[in-house]
């Protein structure tokens, strides 16, 4: 049975100040602290590095937190509801701090706002993924919570945009409008989700040990493939997105419309989705990421053409990249759900919050591996922010942005491919585990 649209729309609202405050993350922040703060680009990239690292620790255990606890508002519900002030007063500190922070300030910042981002993300990502167990309405779920997160990031980006063309404000004011908007947006929007959708009842199993739970996930070669893809996708535009403010105002010669160009691209890539989502009814979820991905890493090569200053040009090519931009994210999340269900009639739990746990470590390891290693490459090549470069470091600036990602998400692409769990195996999988499931139920009322 299909989802209400009015329960996606409600279910998804929150996703979008969690994507107005993940694209400042990777974009404006570590240009704000390395320059506007004065912090360096090598201090600003190890911080960034290590507080991403921190959520190996902290994502598979919150993970399994979110997987046993259950309280009268379910096993996700709750998770959500603690995330909200822990975020509020995090981003508040980290958006809009006092001049003269150093190095410290922003690692214990930055360190708490990712356990409150984990519980949130974790949480709503596997309430997602539960809310249906059919293979395509687990894409469509998905597909829209995406939409959201584009529209999160759309809205958020109006306001540096804004900040620049008519108030000519600074890096600072534009970091905090951001900020500001997140914490009026996040409670309001976590209210409505969690009032007005309810968590799809869990059927009681049969668990094995854990030593046995263990060695299933560990065994899972599925799993490991998503979570390899996952880290791809990561990676890649996680140095796009940290060389994007440099790559557009000295190799682009476009520094005041950096906002601008990013509303445009993302502005593709919300258009982008529906488009995404019917092809994988088409051609499996596995197939169009595979052709998202190549087709993104074909369309990054156009940038060589494009003149220094050529606003139209560049503006084309950002809809072009970013038409393909949101599939990969969804794609792998509807991909997971599937992945889960085999977990469950394999571990008789189910454990979809570990999973999603390790989902959300990839993909953040990969963005903290694109900050950590390209920004000493940065220092290393002579790269100045906001200052005069030799035409040799710009050339490589603009090699390092265009070359760089590309064999990241071809990989990504041969990866999922050939990826054996498709729609036929998946409902034999479900028609499995609704048998079980009456089995269990049966003998529970004997």
């Amino acid at each position: 049975m299909n989802l209400k649209r009015q329960t996606i729309v409600a279910f998804v609202s929150p996703a979008i100040p969690l994507a107005a405050l993940g694209l400042p993350m990777v974009v404006y922040l570590p240009p704000f602290y390395a320059e506007e703060m004065g912090l360096g680009l090598s201090l600003v990239g190890t911080v960034f590095m290590i507080t991403r690292f921190w959520d190996v620790f902290t994502d598979p255990v919150l993970g399994i937190l979110s997987d046993k606890v259950t309280t009268p508002l379910g096993r996700r519900r709750h998770w959500i509801i603690i995330s909200v002030p822990i975020l509020m007063i995090c981003v508040f500190k980290i958006f809009i701090p006092q001049p003269g922070v150093g190095g410290t300030y922003l690692l214990v910042w930055m360190i708490l706002l990712y356990i409150g981002w984990t519980l949130l993300s974790i949480s709503h990502m596997s309430w997602g993924a539960e809310l249906s167990s059919d293979y395509y309405e687990r894409s469509r779920v998905q597909g829209w919570r995406e939409f959201a997160l584009i529209f999160g990031m759309l809205a958020v980006l109006i306001l540096p945009a804004m900040i620049e063309h008519l108030s000519n404000g600074g890096a600072s004011q534009q970091v905090a409008a951001m900020g500001w908007f997140v914490i009026i947006l996040l409670p309001i929007t976590v209210a409505i989700a969690v009032s007005l959708v309810s968590e799809r009842p869990i059927p009681k199993s049969s668990p094995i040990c854990w030593k046995q739970a263990t060695v299933l996930l560990f065994k899972n070669k599925l799993l490991r493939r998503v979570l390899l893809a996952d880290l791809c996708t990561g990676i890649a535009p996680g140095i796009t997105g940290a060389l994007y403010i440099f790559f557009v105002d000295s190799v682009m010669d476009l520094g005041k419309w950096s906002s601008l160009m990013l509303l445009i691209y993302f502005i593709a890539s919300f258009c982008g989705i529906p488009f995404w989502i019917r092809l994988s009814y088409r051609f499996e979820k596995h197939h169009t990421f595979t052709i998202a991905k190549t087709y993104i890493s074909v369309t990054l090569l156009v940038i060589l053409l494009i003149e220094p200053g050529n606003v139209w040009f560049y503006g084309f090519c950002n809809i072009l990249f970013g038409l393909a931009s949101g599939a990969g994210a969804f794609l792998l999340r509807s991909i997971m759900a599937d992945v889960t269900d085999q977990d469950y009639l394999e571990s008789g739990t189910q454990r979809t919050g570990l999973y999603y746990s390790m989902l959300t470590m990839t993909n953040k390891i990969g963005y903290a591996v694109a900050v950590g290693v390209i920004y000493p490459i940065l220092d290393w090549i002579g790269f100045v922010p906001g200052g005069i470069n030799t035409p040799e470091t710009i050339t490589t600036l603009k090699y390092i942005f265009v070359f760089t990602p590309i064999p990241i998400w071809l990989l990504a692409a041969i990866i999922m491919w050939n990826f054996p769990l498709d729609s036929k195996k998946q409902e034999h999988l479900r028609r499995l585990l609704d048998e079980r499931e009456e089995l269990l139920s049966q003998n529970s009322e004997v």
